[in-house]
């Protein structure tokens, strides 16, 4: 398989299903984005931590793949005349997003409570940790614009959502694993 086609010269890609756009478009800035997100959770995994963590950031890593087919896809070009799916792209279930939630609540049991916010950073990893975090947000920010232009899958913006909370609570769970303190943001008086 060859990397460059050289379709892409003037300016446009493919969406799965063949369509060409620009690659401006909000829909390749969605799943671009996505795409790096995975890379910096990629970063995160590969760090010094828990193999759980490591086991939950790779099935996350699956998921995304999941979310930047949906984002790729025409919508226009997923269904058949029937209505059956043209494409076999997989979905984003329930059950992924209460997995991330289980998660979230699993690390939450062993941190002291959150009463203020934190200011990112302390280690290395939980810095990796947190610039995933904002991208996913960003992610979640593109993906919620494309939905206003063209309606994706609820479960997909859902699950963005409530990635970059899993990814904010695992910056603290790590924090805390590796003994970094927690710098909490306290507001100066001016």
């Amino acid at each position: 398989m060859k990397i460059y086609t050289k379709t892409g010269d003037k300016g446009t890609t493919a969406l799965f299903g063949g369509t060409r756009v620009p690659k401006h478009h909000i829909r390749i800035e969605s799943y671009g984005t996505v795409d790096e997100l995975n890379a910096h959770i990629g970063l995160v995994k590969d760090q010094n931590i828990d193999p759980h963590y490591k086991n939950v950031l790779i099935h996350i890593q699956d998921r995304l793949f999941t979310v930047g087919a949906i984002l790729a896809t025409d919508p226009d070009k997923a269904l058949l005349k029937s209505g059956k799916e043209r494409l076999n792209i997989p979905k984003i279930s329930n059950e992924n997003i209460e997995r991330l939630e289980q998660e979230m609540d699993l690390m939450n049991d062993s941190l002291p409570p959150m009463t203020n916010f934190i200011l990112p950073g302390g280690h290395q990893t939980v810095s990796f940790c947190h610039i995933a975090r904002c991208v996913c947000r960003r992610a979640e920010r593109l993906a919620a614009a494309l939905n206003d232009l063209e309606p994706i899958d609820p479960n997909t913006l859902m699950y963005l959502n409530r990635l970059s909370d899993y990814l904010f609570v695992l910056a603290r769970k790590l924090s805390s694993d590796l003994e970094a303190d927690e710098i909490k943001w306290i507001p100066e008086k001016h």
